[in-house]
């Protein structure tokens, strides 16, 4: 398994033809007919051939876009016999050539790359896995896919071989050549389907076409996995991603779509990337929509100063230079890559840029980053991540993605909202491409309500706050404002902080706020956060807990039972959890570390009785009771005396933790406030809860003054 994509395996996948469908691939299904396969299906049979996931699902779209299992059974092995005929394996290329030589013709599936012989005034193609060079290709088939000449497409294609009379021309010819892509995209016929989904279904349906089972991403995971498609969608985009190994950062690039380049950081170079000035060639960014530099980040890298300089000015103007002319484009530019420091490390002893090479430390370099995605929020890529949902065949959505690059939502919030901060045209342009983007990608008809804007306009801004909060922290010559924008007509001011900021205000907190800015309302920030609450979970636990309200952010980490409750259980000899939800085994395993952490707060010769009030569970009924009667089992003997019986009120629904020094503890998700996590004796997410990404939640520490 590589660090950023889907897993693999040696073994041929075993895939059901049929399954049941769900309502929200029914209704894919029936708006979007031969657009769509069943995404499983792709992941099957990707195992087996290296191939980009465009390249399966246009042929998976031409055979397998329905529900009906016969067709899909039959259309796999359609697919799998024209692979196993026609696509080239790099060690079978010997192979392939004799039979292209006995036949005179074979159609093949390869990656072309097409140079001009300037001598010769012709050009001249490369077949990547076939290894054949130096193949003359018609200045017609050129004329109409350029990409060829800028790292290549994949081809259908009809090789033929025949022994030239001049024995230093080619013997191989190219009769045929079809790039792999969806014919024709009516973009109208797009919006009236999209009309038919709510944005809820909409979003789920993208992230099915991405590969990925919504049901395992709340709300905001969704959209930190959408803004990686804005690069397609919106020209000049530049997006920053920088995170743990392994969370797929790169995948979206390498797979999602043809006009999209995925390049290693450290393999450009200025001519390759912009223009060479002693051929005229124009480089990547004349010829792609979007160029994404894979394992951008890393200290050992070297960097020519010179293309720093060259991105700098393109970044911000769209313009590069050849000698004396001034050249743009209009290709947006990602940069990936891999962090190994927690966030609150970086925080309090350095800044979020500190695994860039130090050339692109440059304040006016990461000034034109239009957004800083958050790669720690995002799950690391495990098997029940993965959707056997249907979305779009990729080319598909790709084609309507390039169609609204001409599109332009920058302003479209300014309806219902004005910012009120003081912002740099930089910042500005940043959330509001950002805004823009996610715009076309959720509402392409621009018929989102105030609401939703708000909620795409304040997480644009929090990606551009994060730019700019640690450009601060490298170049004091910046000038620190807040971002804070107000509903019209004359709502209150809410101030947008990232996620960090709120959970480390100690280490990332807003400092020097002016005070005619400070707002009424901050986006996301609890009312009052209680004193049992540490801003470092290290720093142990309160003497002194108080009423108030903690906001658990979506996707964040450093929580754990113990900072939430430890403050206000400690001292307690009788603890009631009322919860009607605790059925299912990773329900059961929340329970089970409270009662540890519990366990660890109790003095030893002391004990505390804590007994659990919860509902049965129709379907898991006898498991359910076997697992808390062994829970009450193990803790026999020990600091704590568990026990635990069952509500029979249909209307028990309230989650809350009561002890008898009076206080009152309300949970709106009770203990489930972590997302899942891999499991395993090596697991850290297992054996810590800190390091586990939190699903959101609120808490609320009443003081009810009955002591027991």
């Amino acid at each position: 398994m590589t660090s950023d994509s889907a897993p693999t395996d040696t073994a041929e996948p075993v895939i059901p033809a049929t399954r049941p469908l769900g309502a929200l691939d029914q209704k894919i299904l029936l708006h979007f007919p031969g657009l769509v396969v069943r995404k499983d299906l792709t992941n099957g049979l990707k195992q087996n051939a290296v191939v980009p996931t465009y390249v399966l699902e246009y042929l998976l779209g031409q055979h397998c876009a329905t529900d009906d299992g016969e067709v899909i059974k039959s259309g796999m092995e359609s697919v799998r016999r024209i692979l196993a005929k026609h696509y080239v394996h790099r060690n079978q290329s010997e192979l392939v050539k004799s039979t292209i030589k006995e036949k005179g013709s074979h159609k093949v599936i390869d990656k072309l790359t097409v140079e001009l012989n300037d001598k010769g005034g012709f050009y001249e193609a490369e077949f990547t896995n076939l290894g054949l060079k130096k193949v003359p290709v018609s200045d017609d088939f050129v004329r109409r896919f350029p990409k060829l000449l800028v790292g290549g497409i994949w081809c259908i294609t009809d090789v033929t071989y025949e022994v030239a009379v001049d024995t230093k021309s080619s013997p191989w010819q190219i009769d045929t050549l079809k790039p792999i892509q969806v014919a024709k995209v009516d973009y109208e016929e797009f919006l009236k389907a999209r009309a038919q989904f709510s944005t809820e279904e909409w979003m789920d349906t993208l992230m099915q076409s991405m590969g990925f089972n919504p049901e395992m991403f709340g709300r905001r995971a969704k959209l930190m996995t959408l803004i990686r498609l804005i690069p397609y969608c919106e020209r000049n985009y530049n997006l920053l991603e920088l995170g743990p190994k392994g969370t797929g950062k790169s995948h979206v690039y390498a797979e999602f779509s043809p006009h999209g380049m995925l390049i290693s950081g450290s393999e450009v170079t200025a001519p390759k990337l912009f223009v060479s000035n002693a051929s005229g060639k124009i480089g990547l960014v004349g010829y792609w929509d979007c160029v994404c530099f894979d394992e951008f980040a890393g200290k050992d890298k070297r960097v020519d100063k010179t293309l720093v300089d060259i991105m700098k000015n393109y970044m911000a103007n769209r313009t590069f230079s050849r000698g004396i002319e001034q050249l743009t484009a209009e290709a947006s530019m990602v940069f990936m890559g891999n962090t190994q420091k927690s966030v609150a490390y970086m925080l309090k002893h350095s800044h979020f840029f500190d695994a860039l090479p130090d050339k692109y430390i440059d304040s006016a370099f990461l000034d034109r980053i239009h957004a800083f995605n958050p790669g720690w929020e995002v799950a690391p890529i495990r098997h029940d991540l993965f959707t056997n949902g249907y979305g779009f065949v990729v080319d598909y959505i790709a084609e309507v993605l390039k169609h609204l690059r001409t599109e332009d939502f920058t302003g479209a919030y300014k309806k219902h909202f004005e910012i009120v901060s003081e912002v740099s045209t930089r910042d500005q342009t940043g959330f509001e491409k950002t805004f823009s983007g996610l715009m076309k990608i959720l509402y392409p008809n621009g018929n989102a309500t105030p609401q939703e804007m708000e909620e795409l306009l304040a997480f644009a801004m929090e990606a551009r706050r994060r730019v700019r909060e640690h450009i601060l922290r490298i170049d004091d010559t910046f000038k620190r404002h807040d971002f804070i924008y107000r509903p019209l007509p004359g709502g209150a001011s809410v101030t947008v902080l990232t996620p960090e900021e709120i959970q480390y205000p100690t280490f990332a907190g807003p400092k020097n706020r002016p005070a005619e800015t400070a707002p009424s309302q901050v986006a996301g920030e609890p009312v009052a956060v209680t004193e049992a609450v540490a801003e470092n979970p290290d720093e142990g636990v309160a003497t002194t807990p108080q009423p108030g309200h903690v906001v658990i952010p979506e996707n964040t980490k450093g929580w754990s039972y113990r900072r939430l409750f430890a403050g206000h259980l400690k001292g307690a000899r009788k603890i009631t959890v009322s919860d009607p939800y605790v059925r299912h085994f990773f329900q059961a395993r929340n329970l089970m570390e409270f009662l540890q952490m519990v366990h660890d707060l109790v003095p030893e010769g002391d004990e505390v009785a804590v007994h659990l009030i919860t509902q049965s569970d129709r379907e898991t009924c006898v498991q359910q009771e076997e697992n808390l009667n062994q829970m009450a089992k193990s803790f026999t003997g020990s600091r704590v005396a568990f026990s635990w019986e069952f509500d029979h009120n249909p209307n028990f629904h309230a989650r809350s933790i009561t002890t008898d020094t009076g206080w009152k503890i309300t949970i709106d998700r009770g203990l489930d406030i972590f997302q899942r996590f891999e499991t395993g004796l090596f697991s850290i997410e297992q054996a810590i809860q800190e390091t586990r990404l939190t699903r959101g939640a609120e808490v609320n520490y009443l003081s009810t003054g009955a002591k027991i």
